[in-house]
């Protein structure tokens, strides 16, 4: 009996290692233009309504640019707080764009109509703009300050409308 405890902690570790080395996100700082300080890439994407944006015509805002996916439950959780947050800085020097990825025009239209939203929604049915941003688990959402620099990365969910983060953009907003 006193062997088995050891044999189970073993093979506890041995296979939740793994999960728990993944839990963390990104170990290595993104290559290139994607670290923290360096201008974001540029792309222009097209709305819902068909009608073409650039990152770079919001020089002089805060971004918070969301890659997202309708399978993806974590972001569908993380869209009203999305909301909430956009509701906040909406009159301000900031701008919302969500970025769906390699979903067809329709699909994305179908799933927002049954979600209010009020932040503008950008088509990257090819994966153009999600390749230039190295990102391949979703949620991930990179916050640009008005100079179009990466001041964070996020991977994952969240409460964007949280005190801490809110307080974050106050910072930027008024820089």
């Amino acid at each position: 009996m006193v062997f088995r405890s050891p044999l189970i902690v073993l093979l506890l570790l041995f296979f939740a290692a793994p999960a728990l080395a993944l839990s963390d996100g990104p170990k290595d700082p993104p290559a290139g233009n994607l670290q923290v300080g360096r201008t974001a890439p540029d792309f222009t994407l097209k709305t819902l309504d068909g009608d073409s944006v650039s990152l770079s015509q919001f020089r002089g805002k805060v971004v918070f640019l969301n890659f997202w996916a309708s399978w993806c439950p974590p972001c569908r959780a993380e869209m009203p707080a999305m909301n909430r947050l956009n509701e906040v800085f909406s009159n301000r020097d900031f701008v919302m764009l969500a970025v769906n990825t390699e979903q067809d025009k329709v699909v994305v239209e179908d799933f927002l109509s049954k979600r209010p939203h009020d932040f503008t929604v950008l088509l990257d049915p090819q994966g153009t703009a999600q390749n230039l941003y190295q990102v391949f688990r979703f949620p991930e959402t990179f916050l640009l300050d008005k100079e179009g620099r990466i001041v964070e990365r996020f991977l994952g969910a969240r409460d964007w409308s949280a005190v801490e983060f809110l307080k974050r953009v106050e910072y930027l907003v008024k820089e």
